[in-house]
């Protein structure tokens, strides 16, 4: 099974040195950072190594990993405005 990779540096690849500065800066930013991360992970192995799981239960934790992605893209292009005005 082809299994596609959702890592934030695979989904927002223009925003990677936001990223990192928010990651550095911002605990926050951080935190659902990391939590991105691990539920990718949990979704990733689910799915390449074809473990039983209620379809619901995968539903789900793709819905929360599109929700914390948004989150995180909406703290992206927050940053990215502030950097703009400061410059």
């Amino acid at each position: 099974m082809r299994i596609d990779h959702h890592d934030l540096y695979t989904e927002f690849p223009e925003m990677r040195d936001a990223m990192d500065a928010l990651r550095a800066a911002n605990i926050y930013f951080a935190g659902l950072f990391g939590r991105y991360d691990r539920l990718t992970g949990k979704v990733e192995n689910l799915e390449e190594h074809d473990m039983p799981v209620a379809d619901f239960t995968l539903e789900d934790m793709k819905k929360a990993r599109v929700k914390l992605k948004d989150e995180i893209y909406q703290l992206l292009l927050a940053f990215r405005a502030g950097q703009k005005h400061s410059t």
